[in-house]
């Protein structure tokens, strides 16, 4: 089995049901099994300002199932939440991004691992460095780079939501 790690995000409708739906979806899949799910993070838009807040969170897995195959998992994910194309970086109902998958390193125009921007995003690298701190990226842990990224875009917004970390484990255990 080979590890990855995904991110989740929303910022439309219940988010935090829709986080606990999506991760519970994962769980259920063939070929991947939850390993570690970090807290709720609040995080400002990126790119696109007028919208609502995100929801952000990563999960650990372990997964029989290849980079293109844990990516067509993702997708699906994102399509049984109702997830809809819109502008880029707009508002959506789920997001699920293949992050890191251990020994994998690929650049496809479907699919990159490592994630190409995820090392400028608080909001990706925070939750990230509760579930996986010595992951390696571009030769340092997750949490050297998390360290770097916070000190480098402080005016990034990305905050740990406990009440909304309650609340979404509340929805993943009912």
């Amino acid at each position: 089995m080979a590890e990855a790690a995904l991110g989740l995000g929303t910022n439309l409708g219940n988010r935090e049901a829709a986080l606990a739906q999506a991760v519970n979806l994962l769980a259920a899949m063939p070929g991947i099994e939850l390993a570690a799910v970090s807290n709720l993070y609040s995080s400002a838009p990126w790119g696109v300002a007028d919208q609502p807040d995100f929801l952000n969170l990563c999960v650990r897995v372990e997964t029989t199932l290849g980079p293109l195959q844990l990516l067509h998992a993702c997708k699906s994910v994102e399509a049984k939440l109702g997830r809809q194309q819109r502008l880029r970086w707009g508002p959506r109902e789920m997001d699920v991004d293949v992050l890191l998958m251990q020994g994998v390193a690929l650049d496809t125009e479907t699919l990159a691992i490592p994630h190409p921007r995820m090392i400028e995003r608080r909001f990706v690298l925070e939750p990230l460095e509760e579930i996986a701190p010595d992951w390696t990226l571009e030769g340092e842990t997750v949490t050297s780079k998390s360290a770097a990224l916070k000190k480098k875009a402080a005016d990034q917004v990305c905050v740990l939501d406990e009440g909304a970390t309650r609340r979404f484990a509340s929805l993943r255990s009912a």
